[in-house]
């Protein structure tokens, strides 16, 4: 899979590596079509070199695992002490209000 890209202030079109993240006059295309790709009568195709590793390397699964540990961590909420506590079993849109149990 590559990622088609045009440059209209350069008539250009940039055929290269999948692209992560969407982008405006950015389509990504199969193996077939990258190969056979041609563009407007006075605009130049640019190949960028497509190196064969797909897929994220061992450093970026650690640090998405690493991240959602660290997300999953449950945080304690700090109440002020003279906070006003709603009535138990109130209902606020889908939630309902309960007292923990210290």
């Amino acid at each position: 899979m590559t990622t088609l890209t045009y440059v209209y202030a350069d008539q250009t079109a940039v055929v290269g590596p999948l692209a992560t993240y969407a982008e405006p006059h950015a389509y990504d295309l199969c193996d077939r079509h990258s190969e056979r790709l041609s563009a407007p009568r006075g605009w130049e195709v640019l190949r960028l070199a497509n190196d064969d590793h797909h897929g994220p390397s061992s450093d970026d699964l650690l640090a998405l695992a690493d991240a959602v540990r660290e997300a999953a961590q449950p945080r304690p909420v700090e109440v002020p002490p003279n906070a006003e506590l709603p009535p138990e079993g109130t209902r606020r849109g889908h939630l309902r209000a309960l007292r923990s149990e210290d």
